[in-house]
């Protein structure tokens, strides 16, 4: 796809007053200048300037220029999230026919992490006038209504007037000002930049540019209709520097055709785009894969550590006492099919991941677990999984998918399989550290890019599984098997029985107290159940009643007012501009009740000591994500991430957010609040 440029906003028309006004500066004589008497406002001062001091034909080349006190901006055409453009009447001018307004490239201001477009210190509008009667005498009079801020705004109502009288000679000066004006008006692609392919759905613009020039600091300036506005860009550069790639966050959506300005210095570009099924992949740039693959291995390693994994992978080691007196090769191959179940998994999920944002689905890590049938369906697995190990039913070997703890070797290689598999499952709620830069990257990637990181976390996750398939002898030198074995069984069955609880808290958050009571109930009555009946029935039964029950039992619904307690407040992203323009800090905590790294971060961290103490002197939000909300979602996603946990601060010294790490730490915290605080 190769959109053109846009026949709009008068490029011919521009071109033609470029020409003119640079033909008139060489005929030019220093003569008084041709402008008006300055017009102060609260915070601008306008002139209107020409470069003709009198009427020698039908067009005049003028410009309206607005001097701007030091701090206060005015706003371009599209002014982003807040603003107005200006607005000119001409109604009172004499011999007048039209008036072409032309914009110069604006700049992008951010304050409170609102993106505005516009103009600070001094702009000058390319004004072209075309007169009735190119013969006789002209009066420019115009009303300009402008919107000018800077911590305040303040609406400005200035009004000009200049006389023309016929002939007269060009001015110099004024010339010059207008000709370096006009040459900041964007061209087309005859400026060397061409869009090739731009993708719009409700969460994202993604686009890619070429250029025939490598680009330095490129910007990209959206234009969808009146109530569009979109977030800052994430911006991407191919080695050579002739390729962009952005992405940039839909805040509301608009109506119309879409026009994209990209301004790179002094180039800058309108172009009117041709959006098209297929989101453009990023070019080569930024961290390299294999940098990325190295994070994600090691952020899979520490899963490791993660109290959601440490259960199931303490049975692996379990049965590994078992198969101690086995035949090394066996021993060798059920822990290389543990590994191929952890990898499996995690292929499997990309490709699920790579599919639903294909279809426009909001995707991240650990999101299945806003979904009430998959949490009803871990459960009913971690309850079997325990009344195995509590003796309640013995699994027979290469029976069901089920045979996860079944004995290592022989046909027990399929429960090998499972018990990596789950392991890899039980570890898609944890955020360790580094997890959340390798998942960025991927789902900001192509297909290929999300299936490369996603094995790369998969093989970190399953090296502990490896390091025994590369010396089996080691289960040799654990102890003997004998009846304290039974007692880790227990243990290892309390474990995952405590587990079972927290994930009951987690769907209670999710679809409410009704139905976690009901899958919990559901829980007890297989474990029973399966003392009385045929195992493998009775399995399928029961876990077919715990999903069902999930999926025809309603949610429950639940406020978020009522999930945060203490010195919490529900989050509302417009509060966090309003307080930051107050002079208050605002910490925002992104949590849900299945992120295990979040609830760490709280009891370690955010409710202890002097970082506890410090929060109840800020403005303290909590965005509560148990279930699935699409501002939280728009909110991660416009500050690059796709996970959780997510912390930053904002404040007067900060009034774009400081994002803390994922693991927080009570010296991170308190340095960022002071920070922000200025």
């Amino acid at each position: 796809m190769r959109p053109c440029s846009i026949g709009l906003r008068a490029h011919m028309t521009a071109f033609m007053t470029r020409l003119v006004v640079f033909l008139l500066a060489l005929l030019a004589s220093p003569l008084l200048a041709a402008e008006s008497d300055p017009v102060r406002g609260h915070a601008v001062t306008a002139t209107l300037l020409t470069a003709e001091e009198g009427v020698a034909g039908r067009t005049i080349s003028a410009g309206l220029k607005l001097d701007l006190d030091e701090g206060w901006k005015t706003y371009w055409r599209a002014p982003g999230e807040v603003g107005l453009p200006p607005e000119l009447d001409w109604s009172a001018s004499e011999n007048v026919g039209s008036v072409a307004l032309a914009y110069p490239a604006p700049d992008r201001f951010v304050a409170f992490d609102i993106q505005n477009f516009g103009y600070g210190d001094q702009v000058v509008f390319p004004l072209t006038v075309m007169l009735a009667d190119g013969a006789t005498s002209a009066r420019l009079d115009i009303t300009a209504d402008l919107l000018v801020c800077a911590d305040v705004c303040i609406p400005e109502t200035l009004a000009l007037s200049l006389d023309l009288p016929t002939g007269g000679g060009i001015d110099a000066a004024s010339a010059e000002v207008l000709a370096d004006w006009v040459a900041r008006v964007p061209g087309g692609e005859e400026v060397g930049i061409v869009l090739d392919t731009v993708h719009v759905d409700e969460r994202a613009l993604t686009l890619r540019a070429v250029s025939d020039e490598p680009f330095r600091s490129p910007d990209i300036f959206p234009e969808m209709g009146a109530y569009a506005a979109f977030d800052a860009p994430d911006l991407r550069l191919s080695e050579d520097g002739r390729e962009l790639w952005a992405s940039l966050p839909v805040l509301s959506a608009g109506e119309g055709p879409l026009d994209l300005t990209i301004v790179d210095g002094s180039r800058a570009a309108t172009l009117r785009a041709d959006p098209g099924d297929v989101s453009p992949a990023p070019p080569a740039g930024g961290p390299s894969l294999g940098w990325i693959l190295a994070v994600a291995t090691l952020g899979g390693l520490i899963l490791n550590l993660m109290p959601c994994v440490l259960p199931v992978l303490s049975i692996k080691l379990a049965s590994a006492l078992q198969a101690a007196d086995r035949p090394l090769a066996r021993v060798r191959a059920g822990f290389l099919a543990s590994a191929a179940g952890v990898l499996a998994f995690f292929a499997t999920l990309a490709l699920a991941l790579v599919v639903l944002r294909g279809a426009g689905v909001a995707v991240g890590w650990g999101i299945q677990f806003q979904q009430p049938v998959f949490l009803a369906f871990v459960i009913g697995l971690m309850t079997l999984f325990a009344a195995n190990l509590f003796g309640a039913f013995e699994m027979r070997l290469g029976s069901t998918a089920m045979t996860g703890m079944s004995k290592a070797g022989g046909e027990g290689l399929r429960g090998d399989f499972a018990t990596g598999a789950f392991a890899a499952l039980m570890a898609t709620p944890c955020s360790a550290p580094f997890i959340g830069t390798a998942v960025t990257y991927a789902l900001t990637s192509g297909p290929a890019e999300i299936l490369a990181v996603f094995l790369a976390m998969g093989f970190g996750l399953a090296l502990p599984y490896l390091a025994v398939a590369a010396r089996p002898a080691l289960v040799r030198r654990l102890p003997r098997p004998g009846r304290w074995m039974e007692a880790v069984k227990i243990v290892l069955g309390l474990m995952l029985m405590s587990t079972v609880a927290w994930l009951l808290t987690v769907l209670a958050g999710a679809a409410g107290l009704r139905l976690a009571v009901l899958i919990g109930g559901l829980a007890i009555a297989l474990l029973l159940a399966l003392k009385i009946g045929r195992a493998g029935p009775v399995a399928a039964a029961g876990l077919a009643a715990l999903v069902v029950a999930a999926a025809v039992v309603p949610p429950a619904p639940v406020g978020r007012v009522a999930s945060v307690v203490g010195v919490w407040q529900p989050f509302e992203l417009d509060r966090v501009a309003t307080e930051v323009a107050a002079g208050d800090v605002v910490f925002v905590d992104v949590t849900a009740d299945w992120c295990l790294t979040c609830v760490a971060n709280k009891r370690l961290v955010l409710d202890r000591g002097e970082v506890a103490a410090t929060l109840g002197t800020v403005v303290a939000l909590q965005a509560d994500w148990t279930r699935p909300d699409p501002a939280i979602s728009d909110y991660l996603a416009a500050h690059g991430r796709f996970g959780i946990p997510f912390n930053a601060v904002y404040g007067p010294g900060a009034p774009e957010g400081i994002a803390l790490p994922e693991l927080l730490t009570e010296a991170a915290v308190l340095d960022a609040i002071t920070r922000a605080g200025g």
